[in-house]
Protein backbone atom coordinates (compact mmCIF):
# COMPACT_ATOMS: atom_id res chain seq x y z
CA UNK A 1 0.00 0.00 0.00
CA UNK A 2 1.45 3.50 -0.70
CA UNK A 3 2.48 5.33 1.92
CA UNK A 4 0.01 8.61 1.65
CA UNK A 5 -3.14 6.22 1.41
CA UNK A 6 -1.94 4.36 3.88
CA UNK A 7 -1.36 7.19 6.57
CA UNK A 8 -4.74 8.59 5.04
CA UNK A 9 -7.21 5.38 5.64
CA UNK A 10 -5.42 5.00 9.35
CA UNK A 11 -6.22 8.24 10.56
CA UNK A 12 -9.73 8.40 8.56
CA UNK A 13 -10.61 5.01 10.78
CA UNK A 14 -8.95 6.94 13.47
CA UNK A 15 -11.68 9.71 13.28
CA UNK A 16 -14.38 7.36 12.73
CA UNK A 17 -13.23 5.89 16.15
CA UNK A 18 -13.73 9.14 17.94
CA UNK A 19 -17.01 9.29 16.46
CA UNK A 20 -16.85 11.33 13.40
CA UNK A 21 -19.09 11.24 10.37
CA UNK A 22 -16.43 10.59 7.71
CA UNK A 23 -17.60 9.74 4.45
CA UNK A 24 -14.88 7.74 2.03
CA UNK A 25 -15.52 10.50 -0.86
CA UNK A 26 -13.89 13.15 1.71
CA UNK A 27 -11.16 10.86 2.42
CA UNK A 28 -10.11 10.58 -2.01
CA UNK A 29 -10.62 14.90 -1.56
CA UNK A 30 -7.55 14.63 0.93
CA UNK A 31 -5.33 12.35 -1.06
CA UNK A 32 -6.00 14.19 -3.73
CA UNK A 33 -5.17 17.64 -1.79
CA UNK A 34 -2.55 16.84 -0.01
CA UNK A 35 0.14 16.45 -3.07
CA UNK A 36 -0.51 20.32 -3.69
CA UNK A 37 0.59 21.41 -0.11
CA UNK A 38 3.66 21.48 1.66
CA UNK A 39 3.35 17.70 3.53
CA UNK A 40 6.76 18.33 5.76
CA UNK A 41 4.49 21.11 7.23
CA UNK A 42 2.65 20.79 10.30
CA UNK A 43 0.18 23.23 9.56
CA UNK A 44 -0.56 22.98 6.31
CA UNK A 45 -1.59 19.53 6.45
CA UNK A 46 -3.28 20.08 9.46
CA UNK A 47 -5.36 23.22 7.81
CA UNK A 48 -5.35 20.97 4.83
CA UNK A 49 -7.64 18.22 6.08
CA UNK A 50 -9.64 20.07 8.78
CA UNK A 51 -11.17 21.88 5.94
CA UNK A 52 -12.02 19.17 4.06
CA UNK A 53 -13.17 16.46 6.54
CA UNK A 54 -14.89 18.80 9.60
CA UNK A 55 -18.30 19.22 8.45
CA UNK A 56 -19.81 20.02 11.72
CA UNK A 57 -18.38 23.10 14.64
CA UNK A 58 -18.64 20.49 17.21
CA UNK A 59 -16.03 17.79 15.55
CA UNK A 60 -13.21 20.48 15.54
CA UNK A 61 -12.09 19.83 18.84
CA UNK A 62 -12.60 16.34 18.41
CA UNK A 63 -10.45 16.41 15.05
CA UNK A 64 -7.43 18.79 16.74
CA UNK A 65 -6.81 16.35 19.41
CA UNK A 66 -6.81 13.38 17.29
CA UNK A 67 -4.82 15.08 14.56
CA UNK A 68 -2.11 16.41 16.97
CA UNK A 69 -1.82 12.05 18.21
CA UNK A 70 -1.90 11.15 14.95
CA UNK A 71 0.97 13.95 13.80
CA UNK A 72 3.28 12.73 17.28
CA UNK A 73 3.16 9.76 15.82
CA UNK A 74 3.82 10.41 12.82
CA UNK A 75 7.37 11.77 13.93
CA UNK A 76 7.88 8.65 16.28
CA UNK A 77 7.55 11.06 19.37
CA UNK A 78 7.71 8.74 22.59
CA UNK A 79 3.77 9.44 24.40
CA UNK A 80 5.68 9.91 27.41
CA UNK A 81 7.82 12.96 25.89
CA UNK A 82 4.52 14.38 24.14
CA UNK A 83 2.47 17.27 25.11
CA UNK A 84 -0.98 16.75 26.40
CA UNK A 85 -3.56 16.90 24.31
CA UNK A 86 -5.42 20.22 23.90
CA UNK A 87 -8.66 19.74 26.06
CA UNK A 88 -11.97 18.91 25.26
CA UNK A 89 -14.62 21.52 24.73
CA UNK A 90 -17.63 22.14 26.57
CA UNK A 91 -19.79 19.09 25.42
CA UNK A 92 -17.28 16.79 24.33
CA UNK A 93 -16.99 13.71 25.77
CA UNK A 94 -14.76 13.57 29.30
CA UNK A 95 -11.47 12.40 30.02
CA UNK A 96 -12.67 8.98 30.60
CA UNK A 97 -14.44 8.92 27.54
CA UNK A 98 -11.65 10.41 25.76
CA UNK A 99 -9.09 7.82 26.89
CA UNK A 100 -12.02 5.07 25.96
CA UNK A 101 -12.19 6.21 22.04
CA UNK A 102 -8.34 6.54 21.96
CA UNK A 103 -8.05 3.03 23.12
CA UNK A 104 -10.71 2.21 20.16
CA UNK A 105 -8.63 4.35 17.55
CA UNK A 106 -5.63 2.40 18.48
CA UNK A 107 -7.34 -0.64 17.86
CA UNK A 108 -8.80 0.60 14.73
CA UNK A 109 -5.13 1.47 13.50
CA UNK A 110 -3.91 -2.32 14.37
CA UNK A 111 -2.54 -1.23 17.86
CA UNK A 112 -3.83 -2.51 21.14
CA UNK A 113 -5.84 -0.38 23.54
CA UNK A 114 -2.60 -0.74 26.39
CA UNK A 115 0.33 1.55 26.44
CA UNK A 116 2.78 -1.82 25.89
CA UNK A 117 1.50 -2.01 22.59
CA UNK A 118 2.22 1.53 21.11
CA UNK A 119 5.43 1.13 19.80
CA UNK A 120 3.95 -1.47 17.43
CA UNK A 121 1.05 1.22 16.61
CA UNK A 122 4.23 3.32 15.64
CA UNK A 123 6.27 0.85 13.97
CA UNK A 124 3.49 0.04 11.33
CA UNK A 125 2.68 3.90 10.39
CA UNK A 126 4.75 5.54 7.50
CA UNK A 127 5.67 9.06 6.45
CA UNK A 128 3.35 11.05 4.08
CA UNK A 129 4.06 10.08 0.57
CA UNK A 130 3.08 10.06 -3.41
CA UNK A 131 -1.03 9.54 -3.68
CA UNK A 132 -0.67 8.37 -7.34
CA UNK A 133 0.56 5.07 -6.63
CA UNK A 134 -2.76 3.53 -6.06
CA UNK A 135 -3.39 4.61 -10.05
CA UNK A 136 -0.83 2.29 -11.05
CA UNK A 137 -1.48 -0.86 -8.44
CA UNK A 138 -3.37 -4.05 -9.74
CA UNK A 139 -7.42 -3.58 -9.14
CA UNK A 140 -6.33 -7.73 -8.29
CA UNK A 141 -4.00 -6.48 -5.35
CA UNK A 142 -6.56 -4.05 -3.81
CA UNK A 143 -7.78 -3.89 -0.23
CA UNK A 144 -11.66 -3.41 0.84
CA UNK A 145 -10.57 0.22 1.96
CA UNK A 146 -8.50 0.82 -1.87
CA UNK A 147 -11.82 -0.31 -3.76
CA UNK A 148 -13.84 1.96 -1.95
CA UNK A 149 -11.72 4.77 -2.78
CA UNK A 150 -11.05 3.54 -5.98
CA UNK A 151 -14.73 3.22 -6.69
CA UNK A 152 -15.48 7.19 -5.53
CA UNK A 153 -12.89 7.99 -7.46
CA UNK A 154 -14.39 6.27 -10.97
CA UNK A 155 -17.70 7.88 -9.80
CA UNK A 156 -16.33 11.43 -10.22
CA UNK A 157 -14.93 10.75 -13.90
CA UNK A 158 -16.48 12.18 -16.70
CA UNK A 159 -17.74 9.95 -19.45
CA UNK A 160 -18.63 11.78 -22.32
CA UNK A 161 -18.01 9.58 -25.83
CA UNK A 162 -19.65 12.89 -27.88
CA UNK A 163 -22.54 13.33 -29.43
CA UNK A 164 -23.97 12.52 -33.22
CA UNK A 165 -26.15 14.75 -35.53
CA UNK A 166 -29.40 13.07 -35.95
CA UNK A 167 -32.04 13.61 -39.00
CA UNK A 168 -33.84 16.37 -37.99
CA UNK A 169 -33.70 20.01 -37.91
CA UNK A 170 -33.97 22.43 -35.53
CA UNK A 171 -33.68 27.10 -35.41
CA UNK A 172 -30.36 28.00 -35.36
CA UNK A 173 -27.02 28.93 -36.75
CA UNK A 174 -26.81 26.49 -39.72
CA UNK A 175 -26.42 25.80 -43.33
CA UNK A 176 -30.05 25.85 -44.60
CA UNK A 177 -32.45 28.44 -45.09
CA UNK A 178 -35.71 28.33 -43.14
CA UNK A 179 -38.11 29.05 -45.27
CA UNK A 180 -41.24 28.57 -43.76
CA UNK A 181 -40.40 30.67 -40.77
CA UNK A 182 -39.25 32.98 -43.38
CA UNK A 183 -42.35 33.50 -45.42
CA UNK A 184 -44.54 33.20 -41.50
CA UNK A 185 -43.14 36.41 -40.78
CA UNK A 186 -43.06 38.19 -44.13
CA UNK A 187 -46.40 38.46 -43.39
CA UNK A 188 -46.13 41.33 -40.53
CA UNK A 189 -43.36 43.44 -43.29
CA UNK A 190 -45.59 43.42 -46.05
CA UNK A 191 -44.97 40.24 -47.62
CA UNK A 192 -40.98 40.99 -47.87
CA UNK A 193 -38.43 38.67 -46.66
CA UNK A 194 -36.05 40.99 -43.98
CA UNK A 195 -34.28 38.45 -42.55
CA UNK A 196 -33.31 34.43 -43.27
CA UNK A 197 -33.74 32.38 -40.53
CA UNK A 198 -31.60 29.30 -40.56
CA UNK A 199 -30.89 25.88 -39.29
CA UNK A 200 -29.28 23.23 -37.94
CA UNK A 201 -28.79 19.30 -37.29
CA UNK A 202 -29.93 18.40 -34.24
CA UNK A 203 -27.31 16.39 -31.78
CA UNK A 204 -27.68 13.75 -29.66
CA UNK A 205 -25.72 11.92 -27.28
CA UNK A 206 -24.04 8.81 -28.18
CA UNK A 207 -24.87 5.39 -26.28
CA UNK A 208 -22.20 3.61 -24.33
CA UNK A 209 -23.16 -0.18 -24.38
CA UNK A 210 -20.37 -2.53 -22.26
CA UNK A 211 -20.25 -6.10 -22.77
CA UNK A 212 -18.37 -7.68 -19.57
CA UNK A 213 -16.60 -11.23 -19.29
CA UNK A 214 -17.18 -12.71 -15.99
CA UNK A 215 -15.96 -15.96 -16.57
CA UNK A 216 -13.43 -17.42 -14.73
CA UNK A 217 -10.54 -16.61 -15.82
CA UNK A 218 -11.81 -12.72 -15.31
CA UNK A 219 -12.50 -13.49 -11.67
CA UNK A 220 -9.80 -11.06 -10.42
CA UNK A 221 -11.34 -8.42 -12.20
CA UNK A 222 -15.15 -8.51 -12.75
CA UNK A 223 -15.86 -7.61 -9.05
CA UNK A 224 -13.93 -4.13 -9.74
CA UNK A 225 -15.13 -3.94 -13.79
CA UNK A 226 -18.46 -4.17 -11.91
CA UNK A 227 -17.86 -0.78 -10.01
CA UNK A 228 -16.88 0.39 -13.07
CA UNK A 229 -19.92 -0.17 -14.50
CA UNK A 230 -22.04 0.99 -12.21
CA UNK A 231 -20.26 4.25 -11.84
CA UNK A 232 -20.74 4.71 -15.28
CA UNK A 233 -24.65 4.10 -15.26
CA UNK A 234 -24.91 6.55 -12.74
CA UNK A 235 -23.36 9.42 -14.90
CA UNK A 236 -24.09 8.56 -18.46
CA UNK A 237 -27.58 8.81 -19.27
CA UNK A 238 -27.37 6.60 -22.33
CA UNK A 239 -25.41 3.28 -21.23
CA UNK A 240 -26.74 -0.41 -21.48
CA UNK A 241 -24.82 -3.37 -20.11
CA UNK A 242 -24.28 -6.93 -20.65
CA UNK A 243 -22.48 -9.78 -19.14
CA UNK A 244 -21.63 -13.25 -20.48
CA UNK A 245 -19.41 -16.35 -20.02
CA UNK A 246 -20.81 -18.55 -21.85
CA UNK A 247 -24.26 -17.24 -22.71
CA UNK A 248 -25.22 -13.22 -22.29
CA UNK A 249 -26.69 -11.35 -19.55
CA UNK A 250 -27.93 -7.73 -19.95
CA UNK A 251 -27.89 -6.24 -15.91
CA UNK A 252 -28.44 -2.78 -17.10
CA UNK A 253 -31.62 -2.64 -15.39
CA UNK A 254 -29.98 -4.20 -12.50
CA UNK A 255 -27.62 -1.85 -12.41
CA UNK A 256 -29.72 1.19 -11.81
CA UNK A 257 -29.84 0.79 -7.88
CA UNK A 258 -28.55 3.43 -6.35
CA UNK A 259 -26.11 1.57 -3.96
CA UNK A 260 -24.04 -0.59 -4.92
CA UNK A 261 -24.38 -3.11 -2.86
CA UNK A 262 -27.54 -3.45 -3.98
CA UNK A 263 -26.54 -3.59 -7.67
CA UNK A 264 -23.97 -5.92 -7.23
CA UNK A 265 -26.52 -8.38 -5.28
CA UNK A 266 -29.29 -7.90 -8.52
CA UNK A 267 -26.69 -8.52 -10.92
CA UNK A 268 -25.44 -11.67 -8.94
CA UNK A 269 -28.84 -13.05 -8.74
CA UNK A 270 -29.71 -12.28 -12.47
CA UNK A 271 -26.40 -14.25 -13.71
CA UNK A 272 -26.28 -17.67 -12.92
CA UNK A 273 -23.11 -18.41 -14.83
CA UNK A 274 -21.12 -16.09 -13.17
CA UNK A 275 -16.72 -17.40 -13.39
CA UNK A 276 -17.52 -20.00 -15.71
CA UNK A 277 -16.50 -20.90 -18.99
CA UNK A 278 -16.13 -18.52 -21.71
CA UNK A 279 -17.15 -18.06 -25.17
CA UNK A 280 -17.19 -14.54 -26.98
CA UNK A 281 -18.52 -15.58 -30.47
CA UNK A 282 -21.74 -17.00 -28.38
CA UNK A 283 -21.94 -14.49 -26.43
CA UNK A 284 -21.89 -11.80 -29.38
CA UNK A 285 -24.44 -13.73 -31.48
CA UNK A 286 -26.53 -13.49 -28.92
CA UNK A 287 -26.39 -10.11 -28.48
CA UNK A 288 -26.57 -9.02 -31.75
CA UNK A 289 -29.83 -11.61 -32.05
CA UNK A 290 -31.81 -10.23 -29.23
CA UNK A 291 -30.61 -6.42 -28.56
CA UNK A 292 -28.45 -4.89 -31.10
CA UNK A 293 -30.92 -3.65 -33.28
CA UNK A 294 -32.61 -1.53 -30.19
CA UNK A 295 -28.81 -0.60 -28.21
CA UNK A 296 -26.78 0.30 -31.05
CA UNK A 297 -29.14 2.92 -32.51
CA UNK A 298 -27.32 6.63 -32.73
CA UNK A 299 -23.85 5.34 -33.41
CA UNK A 300 -23.57 3.88 -30.01
CA UNK A 301 -19.79 3.46 -28.53
CA UNK A 302 -18.96 -0.41 -27.74
CA UNK A 303 -17.11 -1.22 -24.82
CA UNK A 304 -15.75 -5.03 -24.36
CA UNK A 305 -14.14 -5.87 -21.54
CA UNK A 306 -12.59 -9.23 -21.67
CA UNK A 307 -8.95 -10.74 -21.35
CA UNK A 308 -10.00 -12.95 -24.96
CA UNK A 309 -9.66 -16.43 -23.38
CA UNK A 310 -12.24 -17.95 -25.41
CA UNK A 311 -13.34 -21.78 -25.77
CA UNK A 312 -15.63 -20.86 -28.80
CA UNK A 313 -15.26 -21.40 -32.65
CA UNK A 314 -12.76 -18.94 -33.43
CA UNK A 315 -14.91 -18.81 -37.27
CA UNK A 316 -17.66 -17.55 -35.06
CA UNK A 317 -15.73 -15.08 -32.98
CA UNK A 318 -14.42 -13.67 -36.39
CA UNK A 319 -17.68 -13.09 -38.11
CA UNK A 320 -19.23 -11.48 -34.99
CA UNK A 321 -16.56 -9.24 -34.21
CA UNK A 322 -16.83 -8.11 -37.97
CA UNK A 323 -20.46 -7.72 -37.68
CA UNK A 324 -20.05 -5.65 -34.08
CA UNK A 325 -17.73 -3.03 -35.73
CA UNK A 326 -19.82 -3.02 -38.83
CA UNK A 327 -22.77 -1.64 -36.32
CA UNK A 328 -21.19 0.60 -34.33
CA UNK A 329 -19.39 3.61 -34.04
CA UNK A 330 -16.20 2.93 -32.39
CA UNK A 331 -15.45 -0.91 -30.78
CA UNK A 332 -13.48 -0.67 -28.01
CA UNK A 333 -11.70 -4.01 -26.43
CA UNK A 334 -10.67 -3.61 -23.00
CA UNK A 335 -8.38 -5.90 -21.52
CA UNK A 336 -6.75 -6.17 -17.74
CA UNK A 337 -4.15 -8.75 -18.94
CA UNK A 338 -2.70 -5.37 -20.95
CA UNK A 339 0.94 -3.82 -18.80
CA UNK A 340 1.38 -7.50 -16.90
CA UNK A 341 4.70 -8.74 -17.26
CA UNK A 342 5.64 -10.48 -20.38
CA UNK A 343 2.06 -10.25 -21.64
CA UNK A 344 1.35 -10.48 -25.64
CA UNK A 345 -2.18 -11.26 -27.10
CA UNK A 346 -1.29 -14.13 -28.79
CA UNK A 347 -4.24 -16.58 -27.58
CA UNK A 348 -6.89 -17.56 -30.61
CA UNK A 349 -9.40 -15.61 -29.49
CA UNK A 350 -7.56 -11.96 -29.65
CA UNK A 351 -5.63 -13.42 -32.95
CA UNK A 352 -8.76 -13.44 -34.76
CA UNK A 353 -10.69 -10.82 -33.01
CA UNK A 354 -8.03 -7.96 -33.13
CA UNK A 355 -8.22 -7.17 -36.96
CA UNK A 356 -12.17 -5.87 -36.10
CA UNK A 357 -10.98 -4.05 -33.11
CA UNK A 358 -10.68 -0.01 -32.76
CA UNK A 359 -8.85 0.30 -29.97
CA UNK A 360 -7.35 -2.28 -27.66
CA UNK A 361 -6.95 -0.53 -24.10
CA UNK A 362 -6.14 -1.91 -21.09
CA UNK A 363 -8.27 -1.98 -17.68
CA UNK A 364 -6.33 -3.06 -15.52
CA UNK A 365 -5.52 0.16 -12.98
CA UNK A 366 -7.67 3.30 -12.13
CA UNK A 367 -4.92 5.23 -14.40
CA UNK A 368 -6.35 3.33 -16.66
CA UNK A 369 -10.03 3.71 -16.27
CA UNK A 370 -8.41 7.71 -15.79
CA UNK A 371 -7.12 7.26 -19.60
CA UNK A 372 -10.56 5.31 -20.82
CA UNK A 373 -12.31 8.47 -19.93
CA UNK A 374 -10.22 11.16 -21.11
CA UNK A 375 -10.00 8.82 -24.43
CA UNK A 376 -14.03 8.64 -24.81
CA UNK A 377 -13.86 12.32 -24.52
CA UNK A 378 -12.07 12.62 -27.38
CA UNK A 379 -13.82 10.35 -29.92
CA UNK A 380 -16.08 13.32 -31.37
CA UNK A 381 -13.24 14.86 -32.40
CA UNK A 382 -11.37 12.45 -34.61
CA UNK A 383 -13.12 9.99 -36.88
CA UNK A 384 -12.25 6.04 -37.53
CA UNK A 385 -10.34 5.04 -40.20
CA UNK A 386 -10.47 1.62 -41.12
CA UNK A 387 -7.97 -0.45 -41.60
CA UNK A 388 -5.48 1.51 -38.57
CA UNK A 389 -6.07 0.08 -34.66
CA UNK A 390 -5.01 1.87 -32.06
CA UNK A 391 -3.01 -1.00 -29.63
CA UNK A 392 -1.69 0.61 -26.35
CA UNK A 393 0.36 -0.77 -23.29
CA UNK A 394 1.18 -3.97 -25.62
Amino acid sequence: MPALLDNVLVFGRWLRASGMDVPVGRMLDVVEALPHVDIGNRAHVHHACRALLVGRRDDLSRFDRAFDAFWRLQVGVAADDASPLPSASPGDSDSEGDAESSAVALQAVGGAAEATDLDDSVAGLRTWSDARTLARKDFAEYTSDEIALARAAMQRLEWSPGERRTRRWGRGRGSRIDLRTALARSVRTGGDVVALPRLHRRRRERPVVLICDVSGSMERYSRMLLHFAHAMERRQRRVEVFVFATTLTRVTRELGARALEDAAARVSRAVPEWSGGTRIGHALRQFHQEWARRVLRDGAVVLLISDGWDRGEPALLRAQMARLQRSCHHLIWLNPLIGTKDYAPLTRGLQVALPFVDDFLPARTLGDMSDLALHLNTLSQRRRTHGHRRLLHV
